[in-house]
Order: C-alpha cells, then sequence, then structure tokens
C-alpha cells in the first residue's frame, strides 16, 4: 500500500488543523430532521444549492410532519434546482412518513436505523450520527474518497474502504472534524480537475496520488 507513514500522517492532521480550524457542516439546518433532510437532498449537488432550495422549504415544512403531507408535485418543483429532484421529493417524503408512523417524528440516534430510511445511505447516516448526535464518525463524500486518497492518509478504490482505512489512520476522537477538515480542503485547494498544490500547505508530505 502506498500510504503516508504515521508521522506524516500526523503532520497532515495538524496542518489541516491549523489551516481550517472553523471546519464544520456546510448545511443549514435547525434540527436533526431539517439535518436529515438536507443531507439527502446534497447528493451529486453542492450544499449551497441545497441551502438555497431548503431555506424556503424548511419555512413550509419544519418538521416530519408538515413534510409527510405535502404536495409531492410542489415539492418536486421545489427541488427541481438542486437535480435529481423526482426521486428525492420521493424519498423525502417517504423517509418522513416513516418518521412519523415508527419515531413519532423524531430521527433515530441509530446508524442502522437511519440506514433503514429511503434514500438515506452510509454517508448521509454518518453525517446525521456525527453533526447531529455527536458521535465520532466519518462520512466519506467525492471530496473526501479524492483528497484522503490524493494525499496518501489512504490507498483505496471505494468509498467504504476508504471510509474504515480513514478509521485507522485518524485517531477515533478526531474523526469528525478531520471528516469536516477534509471536505474544506477539496473545496478550497483540492480540487478534482486542477489541485492548486502550488499553494497547498501539504505540498512536500501529500503523495499527490490522483
Amino acid at each position: 500500500m502506498n500510504t503516508l507513514k504515521n508521522q506524516d500522517v500526523e503532520r497532515v492532521l495538524n496542518i489541516l488543523a491549523d489551516t481550517y480550524p472553523d471546519a464544520g457542516c456546510a448545511l443549514d439546518y435547525g434540527t436533526p430532521y431539517q439535518l436529515l433532510v438536507a443531507v439527502t437532498l446534497s447528493a451529486q449537488t453542492t450544499d449551497k444549492k441545497v441551502n438555497q432550495v431548503t431555506e424556503g422549504l424548511f419555512k413550509l415544512c419544519p418538521t416530519a410532519a408538515e413534510m409527510s403531507e405535502f404536495d409531492n408535485g410542489e415539492l418536486e418543483r421545489i427541488l427541481k434546482p438542486i437535480g435529481m429532484y423526482k426521486n428525492k421529493a420521493k424519498n423525502v417524503i417517504n423517509l418522513s412518513r416513516i418518521l412519523i408512523e415508527k419515531y413519532g417524528g423524531e430521527v433515530p440516534d441509530d446508524q442502522e436505523l437511519l440506514m433503514e430510511l429511503p434514500g438515506v445511505g452510509r454517508k448521509t447516516a454518518n453525517v446525521v450520527m456525527s453533526v447531529a448526535f455527536g458521535h465520532q464518525r466519518i462520512a466519506v463524500d467525492t471530496h473526501v474518497f479524492r483528497v484522503a486518497n490524493r494525499i496518501g492518509l489512504t490507498d483505496e478504490k471505494d468509498v467504504l474502504n476508504t471510509e474504515l482505512a480513514l478509521m485507522k489512520a485518524i485517531p477515533e476522537d478526531q474523526w469528525t472534524v478531520n471528516h469536516h477538515r477534509l471536505i474544506w480542503h477539496g473545496r478550497n485547494l483540492c480540487s478534482a480537475r486542477k489541485p492548486d498544490c502550488e499553494d497547498c500547505p501539504l505540498n512536500g508530505i501529500c503523495l499527490k496520488k490522483m
């Protein structure tokens, strides 16, 4: 495996901490339910676009109760700017109904139960578990996958193994915060097509594998 040595992993984590001291969830939400919906909507789009859509949506439907009775066609119209809107609308309404029927409208603090909800995969469940409920998790989105494997924190070909490898490489009490820092690094400097290696604070440590 072509990965960084332990001392270099520690250096990377320290540099990311210094570079992104305020890194956190970029989605706007007020409750665990709103976070769950926002993360579900964020698939294959940007957090900025999701925030633009949910600003009005959460005024109309702030809880699962309102969303479960919301008109599907109207929800599709609201979600159209973020793409995949038909499937996302169906999932959001259906997961809201399940929350009402099974959990009294509350979001369960349980990863397996979250992943049983429509449109909720491992990444979404990890975000909700960490951000809403304070558990240490690493949610691997496109940024985390790219940056972790490019730098050399991991050397994996798929999302799940990248998550598991990061859990071994990073101390458990730092999983959540480094998940956010890797995302911010991917957005700010380590982009997919044109990474800004010249201005990157990890230049000289990074293995630049991708």
